[in-house]
């Protein structure tokens, strides 16, 4: 894949999140990708992700990846941003500064290795069982 590419792929897949559009952005994912979190240090599918991200959407509204920077390597990408959102719940303004680090495979994303601050994850799941 080109640069430029590889670069429509992550805008594609991070523009999906800032619109709640959850299929898109699985479609964005290798049916085998792998999906990691570095604050639990557990692998999800694409499937779990969707449940994941499905769940953040109904209680985050007005999400918005700001301060995107990308870099494109062989194979991939880094994506560093601030996803910033208000907890529909509270109506409390949030922020998570975060790396994504992407595999990218014919055009779609392998394996994406998250790494938030998980203070500000914890703030994100605030009233997740409410």
């Amino acid at each position: 894949m080109s640069e430029t590419d590889i670069r429509a792929l992550a805008k594609r897949f991070f523009d999906a999140v800032e619109a709640g559009d959850v299929d898109t952005l699985v479609a964005c994912y290798a049916p085998d990708a792998k999906i990691w979190h570095n604050t639990d240090q557990a692998e999800q599918t694409p499937e779990d992700n969707r449940k994941t991200l499905a769940g953040m959407v109904t209680r985050i509204s007005d999400r918005l990846y700001d301060n995107r920077r990308v870099d494109v390597f062989a194979g991939g990408f880094v994506q560093q941003h601030i996803l910033r959102g208000t907890r529909i719940h509270d109506g409390a303004r949030l922020q998570l500064p975060a790396c994504i680090v992407c595999q990218v495979k014919d055009g779609r994303i392998t394996r994406l290795d998250e790494y938030f601050d998980s203070a500000h994850v914890a703030e994100f799941r605030k009233f997740a069982n409410a």
